[in-house]
């Protein structure tokens, strides 16, 4: 289970409408007040959901509340990272095998998908399963029941599944990747969980939360984070998202000079983070080889190269960041010039 967004879940008060275990997801911005809104409405259902964004926003804590604030709580919650465990065994992992079914399978073992029966499997990393385990996760989704490995007899089990990647799973399909009909499957409710430069208004009560943590654990005194720290935290892009913020505060509390951190503490890549690009720094206007319309391109091309490079090239994500169509943002990279493969 990721920490990246847990607080002490002793020191919360359940938000309205929902179980304490939403606590441990922390914030009061548009953009996770809408997932929390999400969580709500689905909790008590037994729809399949999945859960799509970057890596360290927090995605198995979703899961984690979905499953624990709904009619399952009590049931069992089991989670599967596809991405962890190797193609060959995965299979076993999730339905279980019969004794003898290959070589070391020295006893009957029984699998995921048995093991949550009444309550909820977590598939992490949905986007790593091989295509062969696809068309059986799908049959397994449609029946809710399957075979042992090496086993004939149908095994019947009443289980939710929710799914995460931090892939674009639309542009998986489109590469051929994913399988379509899978994808249908999974997306019955579909979350995003926001990258933390989009709820960067959370980034002050994420640092009271670590930092409370921290000098708990780490048997340090700090009593806050002084307005010009607060404001290089705040504008730097946050690539690994609230994971990185946890472990970046843990750091700080660690190493900090005072009780106070300032900006002597910060790690060098929050100190080297340029100005917001809606405030650019504007050099003094040449008086030949001037070309306004040139200029306006350079700029917007650097923009699209940045936004593409912050979302790991994937577009929808690009396009949403810069606030523009994926069409829009399709155009704009062929007019520009704009391929990953070229290393632009």
């Amino acid at each position: 289970m990721t920490t990246a967004e847990a607080a002490p879940a002793k020191k919360s008060s359940p938000k309205p409408g929902l179980s304490p275990f939403c606590n441990n997801i922390i914030g009061k911005s548009s953009s996770i007040c809408k997932v929390f809104s999400l969580i709500e409405k689905v909790q008590d259902t037994d729809s399949t959901v999945l859960i799509q964004g970057e890596s360290g926003t927090g995605k198995e804590l979703i899961a984690r509340a979905l499953h624990f604030g709904g009619d399952r709580g009590n049931k069992p919650f089991v989670p599967v990272n596809c991405g962890a465990i190797p193609a060959e065994l995965l299979e076993s992992e999730l339905f279980g095998h019969e004794k003898g079914a290959f070589t070391h399978a020295i006893r009957t073992r029984i699998g995921r998908f048995e093991m949550a029966d009444g309550g909820t499997v977590f598939l992490d990393e949905i986007a790593e399963m091989s295509p062969v385990l696809q068309v059986k996760l799908l049959r397994v989704l449609q029946e809710k029941s399957f075979e042992r490995v090496g086993g004939a007899k149908t095994i019947s089990s009443d289980f939710r599944v929710i799914a995460a990647t931090n892939r674009d799973l639309a542009e998986e399909v489109r590469n051929g990747n994913f399988r379509e009909d899978l994808y249908y499957r999974l997306t019955v409710i579909p979350i995003e969980s926001p990258p933390l430069r989009d709820r960067k208004s959370d980034i002050p009560l994420l640092l009271e939360a670590f930092l409370k943590r921290f000098c708990v654990t780490k048997k340090r005194v700090i009593t806050g984070v002084d307005d010009d720290a607060l404001e290089c935290l705040k504008r730097y892009q946050w690539p690994g998202n609230v994971r990185e913020l946890e472990n970046m505060v843990e750091r700080m509390v660690i190493l900090a000079a005072g009780e106070v951190i300032t900006m002597e503490d910060l790690p060098p890549q929050l100190l080297n983070t340029p100005a917001p690009a809606n405030s650019p720094t504007i050099a003094e206007i040449p008086e030949t080889d001037f070309c306004l319309s040139e200029i306006v391109a350079d700029y917007e091309r650097k923009l699209i190269v940045r936004a593409l490079q912050q979302t790991g090239w994937v577009k929808n994500r690009a396009a949403k960041l810069l606030k523009v169509n994926r069409t829009t943002l399709l155009e704009k990279m062929k007019r520009h010039g704009v391929d990953k493969s070229v290393g632009n």
